[in-house]
């Protein structure tokens, strides 16, 4: 599409704030700056991730686990509303009125975080994917945006994502700032793809870490309801909820094959070393591991 046309529609669709891009119309700079002075409790649980690492299925995971009725399927509440993010507060919902102890849901890079976090307050975990599928899947993502009045092709998206002008900003930036600052947090750093492998042990871990006690078939029903399969039916973790003045679920679903190495039916080889080469560059230094393909180990 026409430069000077994507450059409108961009501008119409993202608002940048202190370094970051959101989505417009649905957050504002005092709502995001209101995020720093939030007060946090001891058992609060934030689950912060880059657009499309796993977000909505962690948080179906940690509904599960805290909820014994979201277990039995006896709660009709749905994930936005049992881990709300607290970025996009636009109805200004007092989370003080929460009662413990509260899931809370981020994109948000460390330094905008509640700073009450920095003083190990509260428990972060942060969900971590390969940037291929990462990208891949959010270019699927950006496709059911109502709001984005241009219809965008995926070098064209490939693009926007390599220079961080999507709403989450900067892969890179997102993943390093999180990884060396996380000795500041209490927090469990994850991998999309080790969930993915061994599900129920990601489980075991998270259990572990938030302090939450589950007996086996309890951890077996976790594991059961959180598969996509399941998930991809379940009204109240596949979003299908929102309104359609924000998504069109007749191009595609929040949800989609939450695979390992699907970038490869769409990414170019040209694409996959610009990839390699922003991740030895940006992150090289770091002992990060990366999965590409489902049968594969770390690299």
């Amino acid at each position: 599409m026409a430069q000077e046309a994507l450059q409108e529609a961009l501008e119409a669709f993202l608002l940048k704030h202190k370094g970051m891009y959101f989505h417009k119309g649905i957050t504002s700079p005092e709502v995001i700056d209101a995020v720093e002075h939030m007060e946090t409790r001891n058992d609060d649980v934030f689950l912060v991730t880059y657009p499309k690492s796993g977000t909505i299925w962690t948080q179906q995971i940690l509904g599960l686990i805290f909820s014994e009725q979201h277990r039995n399927g006896k709660d009709n509440t749905n994930n936005m509303d049992r881990a709300p993010w607290i970025e996009y507060n636009e109805h200004n919902i007092v989370f003080d009125n929460r009662p413990s102890p509260r899931l809370f849901t981020s994109h948000l890079p460390y330094y905008l975080m509640p700073k009450d976090l920095r003083h190990r307050r509260g428990k972060i975990i942060y969900v971590c994917r390969n940037p291929k599928d990462s990208v891949v899947s959010y270019y699927h993502f950006y496709k059911i945006y109502t709001k984005l009045q241009c219809t965008i092709d995926w070098k064209t998206f490939f693009d926007l994502f390599m220079t961080g002008r999507v709403i989450g900003g900067s892969w890179s930036d997102h993943i390093r700032g999180w990884y060396t600052h996380k000795e500041d947090y209490n927090i469990l750093f994850m991998t999309y793809e080790e969930m993915r492998k061994d599900l129920k042990s990601a489980v075991l871990k998270i259990c572990k870490f938030v302090g939450k006690i589950l007996n086996d078939q309890e951890v077996e029903t976790v594991v059961e309801r959180a598969t996509f399969k399941n998930m991809e039916h379940d009204p109240v973790a596949n979003y299908k909820f929102l309104t359609k003045n924000l998504f069109n679920f007749d191009r595609g679903n929040f949800l989609r094959k939450g695979t390992i190495g699907d970038w490869k039916n769409l990414m170019t080889v040209a694409q996959s070393e610009q990839i390699d080469e922003m991740v030895k560059s940006k992150l090289g230094d770091l002992p990060i591991k990366f999965v590409w393909d489902i049968d594969d180990e770390p690299q």
